[in-house]
């Protein structure tokens, strides 16, 4: 077996059946559901429990988040929405309709990052038409997480399904 053939075997571009594949899933769901509007959900915690520094912390925090992205919203939204479109589309095609497995696999990891983007916005948005404080921002933050998991816990089932129908196939037909 010369080099070249036993790093390709170690890299293994068939996502689905690659361990790195699932970890990278996982710890990116892990981290998405932990920066809830950009803060860590440990400091909206220990914000709820004791206040003082902590609550201070979070609601700077997401005061200036909040306003970062309504402002990369409202000046680059129409294109970052363009671009993330043609993205998603090509990945889409090459990855359905071509068969390509690598583009499925980036897909079913994009695709639904852009549900929490939206989320997020939609979350702006709220703070800044109500402009909670103490009690009312975390639980504001608290629903924004709930949602960013449950997207997670769908793509999780979604791409466990199609993975593991993916590599049955494969398997079956002898590739």
């Amino acid at each position: 077996m010369d080099w070249n053939q036993q790093v390709f075997e170690l890299i293994d571009m068939r996502s689905f059946s690659n361990l790195w594949y699932w970890i990278a899933l996982a710890v990116l769901w892990s981290t998405s559901s932990h920066w809830v509007l950009g803060v860590p959900f440990d400091l909206v915690q220990r914000a709820r429990r004791k206040g003082g520094e902590a609550a201070e912390d979070v609601a700077d925090l997401v005061r200036i988040n909040a306003r970062r992205y309504l402002y990369i919203a409202r000046v680059s939204g129409l294109w970052i929405t363009g671009l993330a479109g043609f993205a998603l589309s090509v990945l889409f095609t090459l990855g359905f309709f071509y068969a390509n497995e690598f583009c499925q696999a980036v897909f079913l990891l994009i695709a639904p990052l852009i549900l929490v983007g939206l989320w997020s916005i939609r979350t702006a948005h709220a703070y800044e038409r109500r402009a909670p404080e103490g009690e009312a921002l975390y639980r504001l933050l608290k629903w924004h997480r709930t949602g960013v998991q449950l997207v997670g816990i769908a793509s999780i089932f979604v791409t466990a399904m199609w993975g593991m129908w993916q590599n049955m196939s494969i398997g079956a037909l002898g590739g």
